[in-house]
């Protein structure tokens, strides 16, 4: 199979034993802005959730792959988003810890991945159908992941702003996004690659992302211990200044992202560069202790 990912833009994808000590963590991490955190930890909710969803679904579609390269780069993707998941959740089950309550709203999140795309009593036709459906859902969530590891790994809005464990958690979980960005595109190719499944379920996906991350937003700042209620509300100017000063992306390139995925060319190389990536993998200290 011909992609359009260069073998100089390729690695050998590896998990990595990474891990975190949360001791004595502010609530609020960016910058002392509880907005911006809980918009962080949004993120933090959906992710472990929709990675176990998409080893599950890889795990699944590895029999189908008859491309012997293909398959190296998928059981890489599996090991990356497993430890992505496991990474994620230590620092929402120390937040828990320290009164923040998350479980009420992770159980809807699990409830979407594991009811409403999850497996279903089919058997046959039907069931090759659903689950080439749910690998052109996880490509669709993740070209929004390859655009966020690209835009995470340049943010200089975050390089003194966000507390220094957290912003290694993100950038090594983006720079290994950055790494794997066209495995989940390249194997929804290889295993069917019709354009119109693949737009149906990119328009799927960007809203229902969208709105549960909203949604997680307002849910953690109604619970947040800290927030006094005058302070629970998402307020516009809260907004607009975490896109001013680039701790978020803005509407311009998200409306970008959006619209890219209907090119019928569109191949999420474009997004990211791995000798990027792999430098800062080679200079995260989570990254640096798991290697020695």
């Amino acid at each position: 199979m011909t992609t359009s990912i260069t073998d100089a833009d390729k690695v050998a994808l590896t998990a990595r034993n990474v891990s975190w000590d949360w001791t004595g963590l502010p609530m609020h991490y960016v910058d002392a802005n509880a907005f911006v955190t809980h918009y962080c930890n949004g993120m933090n909710m959906l992710l472990p959730e929709g990675e176990v969803f998409f080893v599950d679904v890889f795990s699944k579609a590895l029999p189908l792959i008859v491309d012997d390269a293909v398959r190296e780069d998928v059981i890489g993707f599996i090991g990356q988003e497993a430890t992505h998941s496991s990474s994620h959740q230590s620092l929402l089950d120390y937040l828990q810890g320290q009164g923040l309550v998350v479980a009420p709203y992770i159980d809807q999140i699990q409830w979407f991945f594991r009811r409403l795309f999850g497996d279903r009593d089919f058997t046959g036709p039907r069931a090759q159908a659903w689950l080439l459906e749910r690998v052109a859902i996880v490509a669709a969530l993740e070209h929004f992941t390859s655009y966020l590891g690209n835009w995470g790994l340049n943010a200089r809005g975050w390089d003194h702003t966000i507390e220094p464990r957290v912003l290694d958690l993100f950038r090594w979980h983006l720079a290994e996004e950055v790494e794997h960005r066209h495995v989940a595109f390249d194997l929804y190719t290889h295993l069917d690659g019709r354009y119109w499944r693949r737009v149906r379920a990119w328009l799927m996906a960007a809203p229902t992302l969208a709105i549960l991350w909203v949604r997680g937003i307002r849910y953690l700042m109604s619970v947040d211990p800290e927030l006094a209620d005058a302070e629970r509300r998402i307020r516009f100017r809260d907004v607009r200044a975490a896109w001013r000063r680039g701790l978020m992306p803005s509407p311009a390139s998200l409306t970008a992202m959006f619209f890219a995925y209907f090119r019928p060319s569109y191949h999420p190389s474009k997004y990211g560069s791995t000798s990027q990536a792999v430098a800062y993998l080679a200079s995260s200290p989570a990254a640096r202790a798991a290697a020695h």
